[in-house]
């Protein structure tokens, strides 16, 4: 039978929870350093700054269907509401007696069944709205309806490395996302990065790349902070395009990342150079998930291209010996409508799966399934896990953020997908 996991956390004791982070963390949760909680929060952010762990989230813009992804075939309702684009159990990739992957996703079913897939389930978020740019903006901010300005990874940097080590965040997409908008740190932002550079006109080029290097009048700096941040500025950027087009001509790899391996081998050519990036972010584009015709001839297809990509890139971080370090997170916008529509496709919905994956991960199931028999008035998913939780599970349980340092907009306990 299928385990789902509960609220409860798991504290092992085991002889590593006796080292020097370990115990910070458990006096500053007893209280007993009540009067310094900064001193040791920064202690403890330090200590995080140093490791090298890395977080790598894709997202699948658009609103991915969960429930063609992840098939509860065990669910008679499941059928009564998608009479014609439910896909049949005899040609699902099961992984246990409830649950099985669209079929082309044989990606997805070997990560879950090797122990290196967390499927949490109901994810989702009070006052849902269906607007694909109002929910991601949401998922982006880890705030719904809060105006707020950065993003979650972007606070998630500013947290975990106060220093400002450059180059510690990454965007591969065409245009910068709100994910990972920093008060503080400058996220490194490219799409092709054989021609990842800054760009200018050709008069002013020779300009351009001596960035960094003007100094005042004298030959030496001249002490102006403004003019000192902007060279500053300046040669990160001139630096980190040189070093993103590097990795991406040295990197080769003999592994499959299948028809669309997505943007993952431009984050698994830096990673295999050791650049400094704790966190990435890159996105399936164009909202390709808004299957609202036809869903049957794409959807599949789509789900494919994700799997096998996905797959790919874990093989890859074994073949240059990062596996320990590196944990993915898989997520969309929202999910579809519990029913088809008469377009044989779904409409914007609300709960959905989310998936962590990599050899760290214990997998398995979290959270509670959303009941396919109790609806909302709107015919859809009611979400049983606010999706702050899986930011949370990431952010103190991966990346070791102390559960003190304030990420979101109140407290979520993270799950035990980490040991």
């Amino acid at each position: 039978m299928t385990r789902f996991t509960s609220d409860d956390r798991i504290l092992p004791l085991h002889s590593h929870a006796t080292n020097r982070r370990a115990l910070l963390r458990a006096a500053l949760g007893a209280g007993l350093f009540a009067g310094t909680p900064a001193s040791l929060r920064a202690v403890l952010a330090a200590d995080a700054a140093t490791s090298k762990r890395i977080l790598v989230v894709l997202e699948l813009s658009g609103g991915n269907d969960g429930l063609n992804t992840l098939v509860p075939y065990h669910d008679d309702a499941y059928y009564r509401l998608r009479p014609k684009i439910a896909l049949r159990e005899n040609t699902l990739r099961k992984i246990d007696d409830r649950f099985g992957f669209s079929p082309g996703m044989s990606g997805f079913e070997k990560l879950y069944k090797d122990g290196r897939m967390a499927v949490i389930h109901g994810c989702g978020y009070e006052q849902p709205s269906f607007s694909h740019f109002t929910s991601m903006a949401y998922w982006h901010t880890g705030a719904p309806n809060s105006g707020e300005p950065y993003g979650w990874m972007g606070r998630l940097a500013d947290a975990i490395d106060p220093r400002l080590t450059p180059n510690f965040l990454v965007n591969v997409d065409e245009a910068q996302s709100l994910a990972v908008r920093a008060q503080r740190h400058v996220p490194v932002v490219f799409d092709d990065p054989a021609r990842f550079a800054r760009k200018g006109l050709y008069q002013g080029r020779a300009l351009l790349d001596q960035a960094g290097e003007a100094t005042g009048e004298s030959g030496h700096d001249d002490g102006n902070p403004a003019r000192r941040l902007l060279r500053d500025v300046a040669r990160s950027a001139r630096d980190a395009s040189q070093e993103v087009r590097q990795a991406w001509t040295n990197y080769r790899t003999p592994v499959d990342y299948g028809v669309v391996p997505l943007d993952l081998p431009k984050i698994a050519s830096l990673v295999a150079a050791d650049f400094p990036a704790r966190l990435y972010y890159t996105a399936y584009r164009h909202n390709a998930f808004d299957t609202h015709v036809q869903q049957a001839d794409q959807h599949p297809r789509l789900l494919t291209y994700v799997a096998d990509s996905v797959a790919g890139f874990m093989r890859d971080m074994e073949r240059i010996g990062r596996a320990d370090d590196v944990t993915l997170l898989v997520f969309s916008e929202f999910g579809r409508r519990a029913a088809e529509n008469t377009n044989l496709g779904t409409d914007h919905g609300t709960a959905n799966h989310t998936y962590l994956i990599g050899k760290p991960v214990k997998g398995g199931h979290y959270g509670t399934p959303s009941d396919l028999m109790r609806l909302d008035e709107g015919g859809n998913l009611i979400h049983t896990t606010d999706f702050r939780r899986v930011y949370a599970t990431v952010a103190q349980g991966w990346l070791e953020l102390p559960a003190s340092v304030p990420l979101f907009n109140g407290t979520y306990e993270p799950f035990p997908v980490f040991g």
